[in-house]
């Protein structure tokens, strides 16, 4: 019998060991000649080729691609969106805060100024004499006050006091000096009064 020989053991287990490229010689393809067996396992170190297209940005001194640059983006995003949803502003349920309105000013004071109104004095509606007593009385009494002729205190009686308050009326106004308001008085008082 035919002994058989056994291959030789190498020392380790080649199982995973990677086989050879082909050479330019070997392979039907036309490639160029490898001169160093790891070039074909490595990508290119084109900078425009590895950055896609060229779209690169600086941030803190490190390159990052416009891929990166959205995804840190979007983290942020979703980051300042849970720290809101923490202090439930989205909460749909809560009523608003209401709004505090600042007090309303008050309106500065209002300053009134008493209006001085003098009742309308009016004149005696009658002849009047010396010694007569009533409204009517009262009533010339009050006009010859008006005029600036002081009869006194207006007490309805037409006493001396009044007498001597419509002489000096009609000497005042050019009528005839009796003390006794007849119609020609009676009319300069009105349109004293009146005027």
């Amino acid at each position: 019998m035919e002994a058989r020989e056994e291959p030789r053991d190498p020392g380790y287990d080649d199982w995973f060991d990677e086989p050879e490229p082909p050479t330019e010689t070997q392979s039907a393809v036309p490639r160029g000649a490898y001169e160093d067996a790891e070039e074909v396992w490595v990508l290119p170190e084109d900078e425009h080729a590895r950055s896609g297209g060229g779209h690169e940005i600086v941030i803190g001194g490190r390159t990052l691609t416009l891929t990166q640059v959205a995804i840190v983006a979007v983290s942020v995003l979703a980051l300042f969106f849970g720290i809101l949803a923490a202090f439930g502003v989205f909460n749909g349920g809560k009523a608003p805060t209401p709004t505090v309105a600042p007090p309303a000013k008050k309106p500065p004071p209002q300053t009134t100024t008493a209006a001085v109104t003098t009742p309308t004095t009016e004149a005696p509606a009658q002849t009047l004499n010396p010694g007569d007593t009533g409204t009517q009385v009262k009533i010339l009494q009050r006009a010859l006050a008006k005029l600036g002729f002081d009869p006194g205190t207006p007490d309805g009686s037409y006493g001396p006091a009044t007498k001597i308050a419509v002489e000096k009326f009609q000497v005042a106004k050019g009528l005839a000096e009796d003390g006794v308001v007849g119609p020609a008085t009676l009319n300069a008082i009105q349109k004293a009064l009146a005027g």
